[in-house]
């Protein structure tokens, strides 16, 4: 895993995305391995690009990736947050200048989680103030006194926007489960280096809302759109790749807040959730996208981020329960991942294979949604894990 993060993930983006005339990184290459430096440049990709940098250099050292997270942070800090009302922007065109000004809260999330980390590697202040900032504009501008959680997004001056949706393929609805599955990310990984008892109250009730109103208490299964007072949205809806990474993430903030009371709760949750997921397994390891019961459509694509995650949620597992089982579909999903994902030749991941086993080329190579975040956190996540155990 770690010739795989060093020589086929990262020595991509250093090589292939670095922007050397405009700054940052490239916005886009498509399917067909061809750059497009003229693509708009998301924030998403940016914060998470920040954080996959910071987090090699703080595992394995190389000052290379410390330069290369350096850059991520810089080039965010300059072009993404913005200084006139706070927040980060959704998106600037190649020049870095403001292009989509909207603040979905997903991506200010992702910018904590990149900030964040970069201070946790290096113990930069800047980055840390930054992070911090953006715990305060989240839980100012979207968190739901009424009915607790929070809110998807607002326009560029915090006001309430019709359209919500974090993509074109999600439902709009005020809340999502993968906007909080975000934010309790972040909020644990500035919790590592800033113990605010602010901070701990709010990690401490983003598990709560997880266990309490996420959680489909019949199914196991995480449901994913709700109205603001938490009717669920959407109809009958199975994603299993979240399914699977939220239930090591629910586990890493718990494990984060050190609360044997919380960490009794969410340990058996962790272990239903991720049980649950097994619907969406395949014999040969991989595990498909999502379902919609209600119409009987399945999405059975062999997304290149569910399998990522189907790595470490199966290996936290083993590492925490001592469940073999469990290692064994997390090293049958990692053979799948070697056999059929990995662009052993142009470097990077293939953004997923359809179910006849063909090969999705038209789906970017790097993008808006396709960075170095879930691939290059499972083989860091599993270099660590590996370390304690062993």
């Amino acid at each position: 895993m770690q010739d795989v993060l060093q020589n086929n993930i990262l020595r991509f983006w250093l090589d292939k995305m670095t922007d050397h005339e405009n700054g940052g990184f490239y916005g886009r290459i498509d399917g067909q391995n061809v750059l497009h430096p003229e693509a708009a440049k998301g924030a998403i990709l940016n914060a998470r690009i920040l954080w996959s940098f910071s987090a090699a250099y703080r595992v394995l050292g190389n000052p290379e990736y410390l330069e290369a997270a350096t850059r991520a942070k810089e080039y965010f800090l300059q072009h993404f947050i913005d200084e006139e009302y706070g927040g980060v922007y959704w998106s600037v065109d190649c020049k870095g200048r403001p292009l989509d000004t909207k603040k979905q809260f997903y991506a200010i999330g992702f910018a904590i989680y990149g900030m964040s980390e970069y201070s946790r590697a290096t113990g930069d202040r800047e980055a840390l103030d930054c992070a911090i900032q953006l715990y305060h504009c989240i839980e100012e501008h979207a968190f739901d006194g009424e009915h607790n959680g929070y809110i998807e997004a607002c326009t560029r001056e915090w006001g309430k926007m019709d359209d919500m949706r974090l993509s074109k393929f999600d439902a709009n609805y005020p809340k999502s489960q993968n906007t909080h599955l975000h934010i309790i990310e972040p909020y644990a990984n500035l919790y590592r280096i800033w113990k605010s008892p602010e901070l701990e109250v709010s990690l401490r009730n983003i598990i709560g809302i997880f266990t309490d109103k996420i959680l489909n208490p019949e199914t196991h299964h995480l449901d994913l759109f709700f109205d603001m007072d938490w009717t669920r949205g959407a109809g009958h809806l199975e994603s299993y790749g979240h399914d699977i990474e939220c239930s090591w993430l629910m586990h890493e903030a718990a494990l984060v807040l050190d609360d044997s009371k919380v960490i009794d709760k969410v340990e058996p949750v962790v272990r239903e959730v991720a049980k649950a997921s097994e619907k969406g397994l395949r014999p040969d390891g991989s595990m498909i996208h999502e379902a919609n019961l209600d119409t009987g459509h399945t999405d059975d694509d062999l997304h290149w981020w569910v399998q990522a995650e189907n790595v470490v949620g199966w290996f936290n597992l083993y590492q925490h329960f001592g469940d073999e089982a469990a290692f064994m579909k997390a090293q049958r999903c990692w053979d799948y991942i070697k056999d059929q994902l990995i662009d052993w030749e142009n470097g990077e991941w293939f953004w997923s294979r359809h179910p006849d086993g063909s090969l999705n080329t038209v789906d970017d190579k790097a993008g808006f949604w396709k960075c170095p975040y879930h691939n290059s956190r499972m083989c860091l996540e599993i270099i660590e894990r590996s370390e304690q155990l062993y």
